[in-house]
């Protein structure tokens, strides 16, 4: 008759059910310890560290053949949390524990050889699917408080093997954890900081409001990356259901220590070296990537033309989806990438760009080299582009900005609550319905009741979209933008102004918007947005 206990196989960030059966076969025989189930190398490992906690806590194999099987057999096992659930489901079949204590329970942790029970990743979401099944998690000590966080489910975290033999023999009772601590993040540095670039800081309000995607333009020591370091400061913290998306994802890369979740959205800033597997996910385990990591938060690249073109176009399905897939021979992983793209660039390879003192001299040809890096799919995703000139010495000679971070996250907050009380006007709950959550994302519905310019608005953005050949989706950002504009003035609907400024940070091609810019005349001289 064979042991079981039930554990858990990962797909991305969702916990599948295994069942572990360990049997016992022949008397009196060399020992054979053989895992059967789809195994990889490091579940095939887990017969000798197996094998060697037991020794450490003086337990000796019996002499007879050993079949540890992973149901269900066509499921690929990855990980060494299978660890745990081998060694219970054998110490069952030895008699050392009765085999009907394991009843109610799933497994996971990894073990060292003197018995100990080692950290693993993915507690959490192992601990949702137990729960979803109605049983209780064994997990290794330092996931308690991480696991903790799932809710009504029984955990038990014990330090090693020992104490957890203990615990089912009633020699030794484990207490359950507690969740781990809510931490609020590391503040968020001060826009007060950042002298000069009025228009760059009202593009980077903009892009908090909505959800925007925005690129900055600009040579070096122009603050690109100062602004964007200031973003995560004027996006709200994370909803409760937020923070277990964003936690789940952690739990799997193995990014939560001691149980610590933050409330603080996530900034991902990944060097431009990284590869396309490193950006959306990949490798031997199919580890989630920077984008995912990002997930609910920002995802910073600088540098965008030294990424490789093959890196950067993997990000485009995402900016649509919300979501990345691994594609493997033998399943789909999917991960969530419902993320923020910020992007900072220099103007051309040197840096200083066509225009003012120590111009380039190769430009304008130097510029469209380094530009053209960028794919236009890619380029036809950012929202917002906006170039960040150098600052003068006039500018950091002048004392700090009477506005901040504070009163900037302020009027995001309203922007937000506007959009959120729009979506409950239209019968949505933004807490369901997360794809649309902000403009960003508003569906096409949305937008055709809310996001409908005024006469002159829609006359605008027709000639624009004549002039600087707007793609479809570019006319829908346009709109989507258009409407957090409007937000952020306190405007039910969209006005001419709003669409004007729009435009301006829509990208299409550097001569066509400036063909457009000598055409129309749209930026009154008393709107400070200018």
């Amino acid at each position: 008759m064979a042991a079981r206990v039930v554990t858990v196989a990962f797909e991305g960030v969702e916990a599948r059910r295994v069942d572990v059966e360990v049997q016992l076969v022949g008397n009196d025989g060399p020992i054979v310890f053989a895992i059967v189930g789809l195994p990889d190398k490091a579940v095939a490992e887990s017969r000798e560290r197996v094998r060697g906690a037991f020794a450490g806590i003086g337990l000796a194999l019996p002499s007879r053949r050993i079949i540890a099987n992973l149901a269900p057999a066509d499921l690929p096992k990855e990980g060494s949390h299978f660890d745990l659930p081998i060694a219970m489901a054998l110490l069952a079949a030895m008699g050392v524990i009765a085999p009907d204590a394991l009843d109610g329970w799933a497994a996971v942790g990894e073990l060292g050889l003197d018995g100990q029970i080692a950290r693993v990743g993915g507690t959490l979401p192992a601990a949702v699917a137990a729960s979803a099944m109605g049983l209780g998690l064994i997990c290794p000590e330092a996931n308690g408080p991480e696991a903790a966080w799932a809710g009504d489910v029984n955990i038990l975290a014990p330090r090693s093997l020992i104490g957890l033999i203990n615990h089912f023999k009633g020699s030794q009772v484990l207490r359950a954890p507690e969740p781990g601590p809510v931490r609020t993040g590391p503040a968020a540095p001060d826009l007060r900081e950042v002298k000069g670039q009025e228009s760059a800081k009202r593009s980077l309000e903009i892009a908090a409001a909505g959800g925007h995607n925005l690129l900055f333009i600009g040579p070096p020591g122009s603050g690109k990356s100062m602004m964007a370091s200031r973003l995560p400061g004027l996006l709200p913290p994370l909803t409760p259901q937020e923070l277990l998306e964003t936690s789940m994802v952690w739990s799997v890369a193995g990014l939560i220590e001691r149980g610590a979740l933050t409330r603080a959205r996530p900034f991902r800033a990944p060097h431009h070296s990284a590869s396309m597997a490193a950006l959306t996910g990949g490798g031997h385990r199919a580890k989630p990537g920077e984008a995912s990591l990002a997930h609910n938060g920002v995802l910073f690249l600088d540098e965008l033309p030294e990424y490789s073109a093959q890196a950067l176009d993997s990000l485009r399905a995402p900016l649509e989806t919300g979501e990345i897939v691994v594609a493997r021979a033998n399943a789909h992983v999917r991960y969530p990438a419902r993320f923020q793209l910020v992007a900072a660039m220099n103007p051309c390879r040197c840096g200083i760009g066509g225009g003012g003192k120590g111009a380039c001299g190769k430009a304008p040809r130097c510029q469209r080299d380094y530009q053209n890096r960028i794919s236009g799919p890619m380029f036809d995703r950012i929202d917002l582009t906006v170039e960040t000139p150098p600052v003068t010495a006039s500018d950091m000679a002048l004392p700090p900005p009477a506005e901040g971070t504070a009163e900037a996250a302020a009027r995001v907050a309203a922007a937000r609550a506007m959009q959120e009380a729009r979506l409950r006007e239209a019968g949505i709950d933004p807490a369901v319905a997360r794809d649309q959550a902000v403009n960003a994302r508003a569906s096409g519905e949305t937008l055709d009741r809310f996001a409908t310019p005024d006469a002159p608005g829609r006359a605008l953005l027709m000639r624009a979209g004549e002039a600087g050949g707007l793609t479809a989706r570019g006319w829908t950002r346009t709109l989507r933008l258009a409407r957090t504009i409007a937000d952020l003035d306190g405007c039910d609907g969209v006005l001419r102004r709003h669409v004007a400024e729009a435009l301006i940070y829509r990208r299409t091609t550097i001569a066509a918007q400036g063909d457009f810019d000598r055409q129309t005349s749209h930026r009154p001289e008393s709107n400070p947005a200018w």
